[in-house]
């Protein structure tokens, strides 16, 4: 049973992967979308699932599963506006939406996501 840890620092690890599935720690928007509206940081914050899933060799057609935080539930429409646009048709992963408090107060929205890891290729898992 080999467990590998990416980018782990004290608190946390980027990514875990087991048995081929990695399981992403939370991604929230970049600094240069922190401020921005609904739009711009799920915008951003997918963009960050995106390089992240690339650097341990996954991608989003691979996405088992999405939990996503909304700060505020009126942003549900314009949130889902970005991911429909986001998720390639016919790979929508489980999904739950759920509104909580954020880690800081400028942020909207942050998500979790598991992958598969896709074999082959560069991946070094």
């Amino acid at each position: 049973m080999t467990i590998v840890r990416h980018d782990t620092k004290a608190r946390m690890s980027r990514a875990v992967i087991h048995n081929g599935i990695a399981y992403l720690c939370g991604q929230v928007a970049g600094p240069e979308a922190r401020h921005g509206d609904i739009t711009e940081q799920t915008e951003s914050m997918l963009a960050r699932v995106d390089a992240l899933l690339a650097e341990i060799g996954s991608d989003r057609e691979h996405l088992l599963t999405a939990t996503i935080y909304l700060k505020d539930g009126s942003d549900f429409a314009a949130m889902n506006a970005v991911w429909d646009a986001w998720v390639p048709t016919g790979h929508a992963p489980a999904r739950t939406c759920v509104c909580a408090p954020m880690p800081a107060d400028e942020l909207r929205v942050e998500i979790t996501v598991t992958a598969t890891v896709v074999t082959g290729g560069d991946s070094p898992y």
